[in-house]
């Protein structure tokens, strides 16, 4: 997954949230922030209050099986016609160790690549899990 930093202005990119994560609906505006080198390590942070950040993994590395099913209201909502542009993060709770680590299967995030808007898909009905263990 290639880095969302600019070289040549040294800012990251704004993300506009078409609809506030659950919890927290004055925050809209989020950068994405890689942690680590090899890029499965990200924070969602609020470029509006930094203090506010989700950890977020793309799926690829800890469930390669994982094929969201992203409807057609969603995808009318992120002004997308091509689910490939999409840009899938899954948001993790870290227990007391790593080894504690869940993702949420269920609402991924979701980020057009080409215009940079987001919304936290939340996949009803989907049986997927909210808190599924990362395996670190």
């Amino acid at each position: 997954m290639p880095s969302p930093f600019s070289p040549e202005t040294g800012e990251l990119p704004i993300i506009e949230l078409v609809r506030p994560m659950p919890g927290f609906p004055g925050h809209r505006r989020f950068v994405l922030v890689r942690l680590d080198d090899a890029g499965l390590l990200y924070t969602f942070t609020s470029a509006d209050a930094p203090e506010l950040r989700f950890l977020v993994v793309p799926p690829l590395p800890f469930f390669p099986n994982y094929a969201p099913e992203v409807d057609s209201e969603t995808l009318e909502l992120l002004g997308v016609d091509d689910p490939d542009r999409l840009l899938v993060l899954l948001v993790v709770t870290v227990g007391r160790s790593a080894r504690e680590a869940t993702a949420n299967l269920m609402a991924p995030i979701l980020v057009d690549q080409v215009n940079r808007r987001a919304v936290q898909a939340v996949l009803t009905g989907s049986g997927l899990p909210v808190r599924a263990p990362l395996g670190c």
